[in-house]
């Protein structure tokens, strides 16, 4: 599936902070919010953006 390279609504680029954020809000032991926070994400769409991109690739990508 198609990781965000941009934010749909500002145009950032997201996509660098897309790997890391994955993992490490994966790994359960982490808040979004605060991986978020210390990758230096703080526009509300750009984060808007990748927690909602990251609760659909974990429902779609079974069926790929």
């Amino acid at each position: 599936m198609m990781v965000p390279v941009r934010c749909f609504t500002c145009g950032n680029v997201v996509g660098e902070h897309w790997e890391e954020f994955d993992e490490r809000a994966n790994e359960g032991d982490e808040d979004p919010e605060k991986v978020l926070d210390e990758l230096g994400v703080d526009r509300y769409c750009c984060r808007r953006m990748l927690v909602s991109h990251k609760d659909l690739v974990d429902i779609v990508s079974p069926y790929q």
